[in-house]
């Protein structure tokens, strides 16, 4: 054979059988697996991602199923050990002798040690090569509000960075909802904003880089009510012909949606570029609030946004518009950040000693031997901040002061909520106007009857969500925390 069919040869013992073949072929009395492995690589060890396929399953699946991984053939046998899999999946670490192909047997089990058929039973990868894989030209990532900083920002999924060879499966994991989903309810929704960026993309604003598309999970999605600051576990699997899928696990309510999108960067869509110049305008906002800016430059850019907001009012489904928008708006938001560098630290530094202060005067007031004590290391770990002018920890020290602050006034801070904005109601665009004055009015009414967290809480939520986008500075409520 020569060298030409040879290659040959090899390239296609690589290539996934299509899927119409596949379905074709099936024995669906086994149990059906998804095997994502690389077919080639020059690493010694991998990750194999590895699932149960219930709908292409037509036996009986028990309720545990563990798989053991075995590498056959010459030398040193190797084993991974049972490990539970799922629908959901689990990754299984694979060893690999150098230069030669790796034949891997799996082999399925029940919890009482039984054999189970599955389908397939056998993969296997190269080692030694790389042989004609595509890969990921950008970094693949979703945009997060920190959990530190509270900044929206583009973070990277990992093991799908650029250069990533694909298939590729990549997992976002410990990421929180902002507000309740309430089932059924199509208004109440999570929103996870996929996007492309380059080596310099991790924390930057996500639309310095490519959009690809929001995916949108709303309450008429899930089974049940999903309260705020629930878990989401992320894993996005992106295929040889770049189709994305997309799984949100909630393990609160132990249910996993799916959506799949094809990799493709479309037009610019409308109500994504609308709430992008809505965050734009939140940023000035925010940076007035904070003074110590260039007055000038701010107004100038205030200016840009707002004649950009106008043209993009008078023509919003014209594709040229938006690009046009979208191009001059990343260019004012480049000069909003060099505002915000330059204001960030001491900003900062008086937001925490104003902070500290305030913490210490409640636990004076509230506070007991043991927050006394917290309160203690947090004045030492304060004077080491500022010494040293660190942002990073400084923002870190902060959002446990705010947390301390929280725990020992959160019903006087539900209180003086209420009572704003009863007393400056028609300051605010209510949604519901009628419901907001309900709301209130049961507000007053726990107040007058010597309040507690659990009944005042409900009613702050309620009147939250009853605010407009506009009202809410910079930030979006319906992406994740993480």
């Amino acid at each position: 054979m020569t060298v030409v069919s040879t290659g040959a040869a090899l390239y296609a013992s690589t290539v996934d059988v299509s899927e119409e073949v596949r379905e074709q072929t099936r024995d669906k009395t086994k149990i059906q697996l998804e095997i994502a492995n690389e077919s080639s690589t020059v690493e010694t060890e991998q990750f194999v991602p590895i699932k149960i396929l219930a709908d292409k399953t037509e036996g009986e699946i028990p309720e545990k199923v563990f798989a053991e991984v075995s590498r056959k053939g010459d030398g040193i046998q190797w084993s991974s050990g049972k490990v539970k899999i799922n629908t959901i999946g689990d990754i299984v670490e694979i060893q690999l002798n150098e230069g030669k192909t790796n034949v891997f047997e799996i082999v399925l089990f029940d919890d009482k040690g039984n054999i189970l058929e599955s389908e397939p039973s056998n993969f296997s990868v190269i080692q030694g090569s790389k042989i004609g894989s595509a890969t990921l030209a950008y970094n693949f990532g979703i945009e997060l509000k920190d959990r530190t900083t509270g900044k929206i920002r583009f973070r990277t999924v990992k093991n799908l960075e650029k250069n990533q060879s694909i298939p590729a499966v990549g997992t976002k994991n410990g990421l929180k909802t902002q507000k309740q989903i309430r089932p059924g309810m199509d208004s109440d929704f999570i929103k996870i904003p996929v996007y492309e960026g380059g080596h310099e993309a991790e924390g930057t604003r996500a639309i310095y880089n490519e959009h690809v598309t929001d995916i949108r999970i709303s309450g008429a999605d899930l089974p049940s009510l999903l309260p705020e600051n629930s878990d989401v576990d992320l894993t996005v699997n992106i295929d040889r012909s770049e189709k994305i899928t997309v799984t949100a696990y909630f393990p609160y309510l132990d249910f996993t949606y799916e959506t799949s999108v094809e990799r493709t960067i479309s037009s610019i869509e409308t109500d994504w570029l609308s709430n992008e110049i809505r965050k734009a305008k939140g940023s000035i906002a925010e940076l007035k609030q904070g003074g110590n800016s260039d007055d000038a430059k701010l107004q100038k850019i205030e200016e840009e946004i707002t004649q950009l907001e106008k043209s993009f009012e008078n023509n919003k489904n014209d594709v040229d518009t938006k690009s046009e928008v979208l191009s001059n708006l990343r260019k004012s938001l480049k000069t909003i950040d060099e505002l915000n560098e330059t204001t960030e630290w001491p900003k900062l530094e008086e937001t925490l000693k104003e902070e500290f202060y305030r913490l210490e005067k409640a636990n004076n007031d509230l506070g007991n031997d043991k927050t006394t004590q917290v309160v203690n290391q947090f004045r030492s770990q304060l004077d080491e901040v500022i010494r040293a002018k660190d942002v990073k920890l400084g923002n870190v020290l902060l959002e446990e002061i705010n947390s301390l602050f929280v725990q020992l006034t959160l019903v006087y801070q539900l209180i003086g909520f209420v009572r704003h904005h009863n007393d400056n109601f028609g300051s605010y665009n209510w949604k519901d106007s009628g419901k907001a004055r309900t709301l209130l009015n049961k507000g007053q009414q726990i107040i007058s009857e010597n309040p507690d967290v659990d009944e005042l809480h409900p009613v702050v939520i309620s009147l939250i969500e009853l605010l407009p986008n506009d009202e809410r500075p910079s930030g979006d409520d319906s992406i994740l925390v993480g």
